[in-house]
Formats: structure tokens, C-alpha cells, sequence
């Protein structure tokens, strides 16, 4: 039991959490920060070979030599950005009713965040599927499974 105090209402909530919730706060909460900074490392690397300045976000076709490689370890990163706000208020949501199944989607979300930057970056792979070819999907399966558990988890709420 977490208890909340609100001073200005004199009350107090309190929340009962379930066992093994503190797997889902670190794989869906902790685990995505230190994912986005280790997958920063590609993007500052790629920057120095590329010669692409800050405050360029992209490099610029036509006036950075080398623009689609960069743009390629760029994309893989921001991506995570896209979805990384779902993934964790349905992962958050979806753990209060299945942490081990949300905590163990928070590994495979950062696992594939990560696999995606690296297919995505191979500019041995075509552009159109490299993201897809070295286990990227896998991040999207992981936001799919914890969708489903915050869903389940709303509709019985709903139900009670």
C-alpha cells in the first residue's frame, strides 16, 4: 500500500500494489531512460563521423555528404520517442493486474528499441525493411502485450 496525502483535503488514498510491481517501475520506467542514453551513443558517434552539427536533428540531403547514413542511426534513435510514452502508461496501467508479463515486456520493448536502431542503421540492409531485420519488431510486440494487459485491466475496473 502506497499512501498519497493531499493536504488542501485533509484525506488520503492509498493504493494497493501488487507483488513484483517494482520489476514493472524498473523495466518500464528505469530501464527505457538508461536505454535512451545507451542509444544516444550511436546518434553522438555517427555526428563526429558525419560532421552533422548540433542543432541540426538531421542531417540535410545535399549539404551533409554522407546525410542518409546519418540520418539512418538518427531515425533508429527517435523512434524510441514515438512510443515510448504509450509503451509505458499501458505498461504502468497494465502491471497493476500482470507485472511479471508487463515487466517482462519492459526488457523486450529496450531490447527491441535497440535491435531496431541497429537493423535500421545497417547500410548494408535497404532502408525499407532493415529496421525489421535484426528483431525491431520485438519492441512493438512488447507494447502490443502490455496494450492488452491495461486493457484488460481498464474493462475490470469498469466491470467492479
Amino acid at each position: 500500500t502506497v499512501p498519497f496525502d493531499n493536504p488542501q483535503r485533509n484525506t488520503m488514498i492509498s493504493i494497493q500494489l501488487p507483488d513484483h510491481y517494482g520489476y514493472v517501475l524498473l523495466s518500464c520506467g528505469v530501464l527505457p531512460a538508461l536505454t535512451n542514453v545507451m542509444l544516444g551513443g550511436p546518434v553522438a558517434k555517427a555526428r563526429k563521423k558525419y560532421n552533422v552539427r548540433y542543432p541540426n536533428l538531421y542531417a540535410t540531403p545535399g549539404h551533409h555528404e554522407h546525410a542518409d547514413a546519418f540520418n539512418r542511426v538518427q531515425r533508429g534513435h527517435q523512434h524510441m520517442f514515438e512510443n515510448i510514452s504509450d509503451f509505458r502508461a499501458v505498461s504502468f496501467v497494465g502491471g497493476l493486474a500482470h507485472p511479471l508479463t508487463c515487466a517482462a515486456c519492459g526488457v523486450a520493448y529496450c531490447l527491441g528499441s535497440y535491435l531496431y536502431l541497429r537493423g535500421y542503421s545497417d547500410l548494408r540492409l535497404d532502408v525499407k525493411t532493415a529496421r525489421l531485420q535484426k528483431g525491431g519488431p520485438i519492441k512493438m510486440i512488447a507494447l502490443l502485450v502490455s496494450l492488452v494487459c491495461a486493457t484488460k485491466f481498464s474493462v475490470k475496473l469498469l466491470r467492479q
